[in-house]
């Protein structure tokens, strides 16, 4: 029997996940984590599921791993009853109580879901790539090099094939349109970003502590199952960049993000430095980030015309999330948008002429 405190915080971390889902678009999880705290509360599975997780950092976020790893076996088909709820399965999230139906899984098969967890939480969200499109549009019109891609925090990678996706405002668009990844009418408001700007990517690499390789079947489980089921749109963004990935060469190095940063050259003659990263910073200590912030301050103070140097992120610094653009020479730091955790929608707000 679980103790009242290991129930009690299991209720309660299951509410916050709750509520977060929620304001993210997946009513199907807020759903389940609801369900999932009122059966913690009696003692329920994800107790015990989550219990070594008590003193997790925030950003660990355990139910997320409880639910990702329900998820891939849906996806390997080995939770038929709870596949019957999960649209990304061919199921429909509305058609029932699935709560019984993940309870059942929670419990059949808790020693794998425990395994599952041990694992780093991995996602790379394609639809991110819509709000950075204009940070990489402005360097490449304002400094008219080619440019190199430095990803921190990059999974699969498949942010760096950005430039390979198509993007579609009103009677404006950047990109093939033929693509496999299409974002249509990404941008709210007025503002969008220049969208008449030519584009040629010279590098593409990157690191991550745990990176996914996008061309195997055990990548593409890793990568999918930590989409929320019910959210079929980043669905569609995930599988079409896989079907890009094999077709385009990017180098995902496993490393430390700063020990990364602080031994890469993030300069180099006749190109335009890019260092990016999407929701990523949140993770790391203070001290980290400001060992992240010194490395790139070192290399742009070496920053030239022939080899300039940017740092483009989406962060949340604020809410909603911020994409910011910093350029040396002259280390000039401007806000260009707002956008949602997942990159959609975006607010584009940085005037350029």
């Amino acid at each position: 029997m679980a103790t009242t405190a290991a129930a009690d915080s299991a209720a309660a971390l299951l509410r916050w996940q709750a509520r977060y889902c929620e304001q993210l678009g997946s009513p199907l999880y807020a759903s389940l984590l609801e369900s999932a705290a009122l059966d913690a509360e009696a003692g329920g599975p994800a107790v015990g599921l989550l219990a070594p997780w008590a003193d997790a950092a925030v950003g660990e976020v355990p139910a997320i791993r409880m639910l990702g790893a329900a998820h891939r076996l849906v996806l390997e088909g080995d939770a038929p009853g709870l596949a019957r709820f999960y649209p990304s399965a061919g199921g429909d999230s509305t058609a029932g109580n699935a709560w019984p139906a993940l309870r059942e899984v929670l419990v059949e098969h808790g020693e794998r879901i425990a395994e599952l967890m041990r694992r780093p939480v991995q996602t790379n969200e394609v639809g991110r790539c819509a709000a950075l499109l204009g940070g990489f549009l402005l360097v490449a019109r304002e400094t008219g090099l080619p440019l190199r891609l430095l990803e921190v925090g990059a999974s699969a990678g498949l942010n760096l094939r950005w430039d390979l996706y198509h993007y579609e405002q009103g009677d404006a668009g950047w990109g093939d349109p033929g693509a496999a990844v299409r974002f249509s009418d990404p941008f709210t408001g007025e503002g969008r970003p220049p969208l008449d700007v030519d584009v040629e990517v010279c590098e593409r690499r990157g690191c991550d502590a745990s990176p996914v390789d996008p061309a195997g079947d055990e990548g593409r489980l890793t990568l999918e199952s930590y989409v929320w089921p019910d959210m079929t749109r980043r669905f569609e963004y995930l599988r079409g960049a896989l079907s890009v990935a094999p077709r385009v060469p990017a180098t995902v190095e496993q490393a430390d993000l700063v020990e990364w940063l602080e031994a890469t050259p993030l300069t180099a003659p006749g190109s335009a430095t890019v260092v990016f990263h999407s929701i990523v910073m949140q993770y790391l200590p203070r001290a980290e980030r400001e060992r992240a912030a010194a490395a790139l301050e070192r290399a742009g103070a070496k920053a030239s015309d022939q080899a300039p140097l940017a740092w483009l992120m989406l962060e949340p610094t604020a809410d909603p999330p911020e994409v910011r653009l910093r350029t040396w020479p002259g280390g000039e730091q401007r806000l260009l948008a707002t956008a949602g955790f997942h990159g959609l929608p975006v607010a584009w707000v940085y005037p350029w002429s």
